[in-house]
């Protein structure tokens, strides 16, 4: 084997990579869309993210690893590792990111409720208190101790 045709698997190699880092990226913006609701403004924004960050992943490794040359090649072993990422990976790595997304956010909300719990107690007897006062003493109450 000559030293052209192993720079070229090497190549194809990255670029593989490349292509299964573009399936990450594109499944992240998925994981976020499943973990979260966004409306469609969003979503297009995503997308529009997505194809930057894709296109800088490209870009970068074929000016760091082939001088800016680009070759057939390099483009099948893009499309190639994007196949394999969503054909083995992907379903994996989406459900147990959701399942690691869905059980921070409900950990989040217990600590949630339990921090606004006393709050929600202390609103309802500050309530209860002013309902059952006269308003209008109340007011005189607030206005003259404002002023002092």
């Amino acid at each position: 084997m000559n030293a052209e045709t192993i720079n070229q698997a090497y190549l194809f190699l990255i670029f593989i990579l490349n292509g299964i880092l573009i399936g990450v990226t594109f499944d992240a913006f998925r994981i976020l869309r499943k973990s979260f609701n966004t409306p469609n403004f969003v979503t297009y924004i995503e997308d529009t993210l997505f194809w930057i960050i894709s296109a800088i992943i490209v870009m970068y490794s074929l000016f760091i690893f082939n001088n800016g040359q680009f070759r057939a090649y390099i483009f099948v072993g893009i499309l190639l590792g994007i196949a394999t990422y969503m054909l083995f990976f992907s379903k994996i790595v989406i459900k147990i990111s959701v399942k690691i997304i869905e059980t921070i956010k409900s950990i989040i909300m217990f600590i949630f409720k339990i921090i606004s719990y006393p709050l929600n107690i202390l609103y309802k007897l500050i309530k209860i208190i002013l309902i059952r006062t006269n308003n209008e003493n109340f007011y005189k109450f607030c206005k003259y101790s404002c002023k002092n």
